[in-house]
Formats: C-alpha cells, structure tokens, sequence
C-alpha cells in the first residue's frame, strides 16, 4: 500500500506535464490494490454499481452506429471506473487527503506560468506552433504561441477550455489551503502575511490570471462561485461583498439598463463584459452554437433511448447533419444520454451523486468524529470542504463544456472523487497506508 501511495503521488505531480506518466502511476496503484483487497473491493455497493456501469458501456459500444469509435470511447470512462474501485482504500485519513491536495494543486505554477509566456508571445506576434515530443508520448505538448484557440490561454493542455477546467479544481483547492494557512497562522499567534500565506496568494494569483486569460465565461463565474462557498463558510462578509461588487458590476455593463451600462463600461474593460454578452465572438454558424448541439443530441436520445448510439458517435453524427466537426455536445448528461442511453445515463449520475452526497454528509459530522481523536478538525474538515468544492467545480464545469477527453482533466477529477470517497468511507475499511 505504501508503494502504490508513492506512486500515486509521483504520477500526480508530474501529471499536467505527462498524461502518460499520471495513468500509469494510476492505473499501476490501482492494480496493486485490487490484488491485496479484491474481497474487499468487490463487496462494496458502489463498486458494484461502477461495475455494471461499464458492462452497460461494453453493450452500448457492441451495437453503436460507429463500433470503433464507440470501443475506442470506453478508455474514457472504464479504466477510471477501475481506478476510483482500486484507489479509494488507499485515501484513509485526513493527512493523506491534504497530500493529495498539495500534489494536485502545487503543479499549477508551472503550468501558469507555462501559459503567461505562450500569452506573452501571443502579444509579440509570435505565429509558431511548437511540438515537444520525448521519447514518443512521455511528454506530448501540443504548444501553440498563439493560444488554443488564438488569443486564449491553453498551457500545456491542449485547449483554452481544457486548461479552464483545470483551473477550476486547482483554484477551489488552492483556496481551501490558503484559508488554513490563514487560520494556522492566528492559532500560532503570528502575522497572517507570512511566507506560507503569501506562497499561497501568489499560487491563487497565478490561478485567478490564467483562468481570466482562458477567456472561459463558464470558468468565471465557476470560479467566483467557489469564492463565495468559502466565504460563506468561513463567514468573510467583506469577501462576500467583494465577489458579489465584482460580478454585479460585470453583469449591470452586460445586461444593464443604459444609464447604468454606459458609465459601467467605461470602467470595465471590454475584454469582460463583451465576453458575457458574446459580442467578442459575433455571428458565429449556427452549429457551433451550445444550443443547436445540445438540441441535436437530444434528438439522438429520443432516437435510442436504450443503449444509445455509442461513446464518441456525437462526432460523426453531427458532421453527417451539419458538416461541422465538433468532438462533444458541451454537456456531459446530454452526451451520455445521447451516446449510451438513459439508463446508463441515470446509473453514472447516480453513483457520482451518491458519492458526493455521502461526502457532504460525511463532511457536516466531521468535527465530532475527529474531536474524539483529538485531531484539528477545524483545518481538516475545511481541507475537505475544499476537495467537495473544487468536485463540483469540474461537475459543473461539465454542463457547459466535455473536457474528460484530455487524460490530465479527468484523472484529477476522479481523484478528487476517490478522496471524497475514501474518507467517508474510512471507517467501512480496516486498511491503513
């Protein structure tokens, strides 16, 4: 158990730079926990479920329109399927789980800063595209100077919303521990500006100008709904007040009546306001409208209810109708409705909601069940809030947008899952790292 923690650990760390290197570390824990708990694993109820979950996925792909795609679209869902049943022993206490923050959120720096230079190009004029492949797919950066798509920050992922996902769940994160950092420092007795709380404004600094960059409506107001989560919950009423000025002041230069539109958007730069209202992006076709997408993919579940059309048919679909080649509808629900049916549409709901809903459970008895240990229950128990904020993030984030396509996105947030699930079921396992 200590070697597959270990591994779990390196892969994450170097996970935003190597999808390859964060799977294998994955997947290799994974099936080494199997081995040791297989009984254990497989007597669970949610194991069980996740189980028929891809047996139903296997059924969807066997008679999909586009077999191979559909087959092909199974590695997207089944391994980490696989992954969330072998890994959630492995996250026991709450030390671990703050671990797992830390090697989650600390490597954002390096991508932020990866994509200020690519912006930084960007505004030069700089027109190259650069392909850093080691050693085949150990390290594949798709790196445009420009931005994916021009002008908006993608890093070292491989799109602007890409990137905007990640950031969602490394910034709600990142939040959580500079808040206990915060409140560390109070208990201590010492200046709330010190090293560790300054470290950790910079890391949110970072965040915050990158996910502007990203130029992701959806990761705005993510990202400021996730402010106010934790202000509400530590009971920053200046916080409150702040988040609330700032978007209210967006959204009155938006959608504002004109006497309050035009002072407000003298003030307000365009990038913003405009973005909202989309006028930075005028008259775009029809088809690469959310709308028209996620009409189109309700259709196909009208269609075939059952099983549906298989994992990664929207594609090809959509290009026979429209002639548009777009990879997803931009909603996760209305994808799996669309590709894999009802049924199995309401399964994976489910089992991710159960999920979620036992950890917010779990999370408001939190402090009672650590007191008799006498462990900080304050700092854990926010420290866990942090991982149900930063989950819900990337679920929400997933209405809007499909970004599991790109390995490095959905192994963070199925490790967010495991987290919230191997904590609340600590006490169901006898195991210990």
């Amino acid at each position: 158990m200590r070697f597959a923690w270990m591994l779990v650990q390196g892969g994450l760390l170097v996970l935003p730079f190597s999808a390859l290197f964060g799977c294998v570390g994955m997947i290799v824990a994974a099936i080494a926990i199997w081995r040791q708990r297989f009984s254990q694993i497989m007597t669970s109820r949610i194991n069980q479920g996740f189980s028929l979950l891809a047996v139903l996925m296997v059924l969807s792909a066997a008679v999909a329109q586009h077999r191979g795609d559909a087959f092909l679209g199974l590695f997207n869902f089944v391994p980490y399927l696989f992954c969330f049943a072998g890994l959630s022993p492995l996250i026991q206490t709450p030390a671990q789980l703050r671990r797992l923050g830390w090697v989650l959120v600390v490597p954002s720096v390096l991508v932020c800063l990866i994509g200020y230079f690519q912006m930084l190009m960007c505004w030069l004029g700089y027109q190259q595209f650069l392909h850093i492949q080691v050693l085949w797919i150990v390290i594949d950066w798709q790196y445009d100077l420009k931005g994916t798509p021009p002008g908006r920050m993608s890093a070292v992922l491989t799109y602007a919303n890409v990137l905007a996902s990640y950031l969602v769940m490394t910034f709600g994160l990142g939040l959580g521990f500079w808040i206990e950092a915060i409140r560390r420092s109070r208990r201590l007795g010492i200046s709330v500006w010190n090293q560790e709380t300054a470290a950790w404004v910079g890391l949110l600094l970072l965040n915050v100008g990158a996910l502007i960059l990203t130029n992701s409506r959806n990761a705005w107001a993510i990202a400021a709904g996730a402010c106010l989560a934790f202000s509400i919950y530590v009971g920053w009423r200046w916080l409150i007040a702040g988040v609330g000025l700032v978007v209210g002041a967006i959204l009155a230069a938006a959608f504002g009546p004109t006497s309050l539109q035009q002072p407000l958007r003298t003030i307000i730069p365009t990038f913003f306001w405009a973005r909202v209202t989309d006028e930075l992006y005028p008259n775009r076709p029809v088809p690469t409208l959310r709308t028209t997408q996620w009409e189109f993919a309700w259709s196909l579940m009208q269609q075939r209810p059952g099983l549906g059309w298989g994992l990664r048919n929207f594609t090809p679909l959509y290009q026979a109708q429209t002639g548009f080649i777009l990879g997803h509808p931009h909603n996760l629900p209305l994808m799996l409705l669309a590709e894999v049916g009802i049924p199995t549409t309401i399964l994976f709901l489910g089992l991710v909601g159960w999920v979620v809903a036992q950890g917010i459970q779990y999370w408001r008895v939190f402090p009672d069940q650590l007191k008799e240990s006498g462990q900080h229950e304050t700092s854990d128990r926010l420290i866990y809030f942090s991982f149900l904020v930063a989950f819900c993030s990337i679920a929400i984030f997933s209405l809007f947008d499909v970004t599991l396509f790109d390995a490095r996105v959905n192994i963070m947030g199925w490790m967010l899952l495991i987290g919230i699930w191997g904590i609340a079921n600590a006490e169901k396992t006898t195991s210990e790292v």
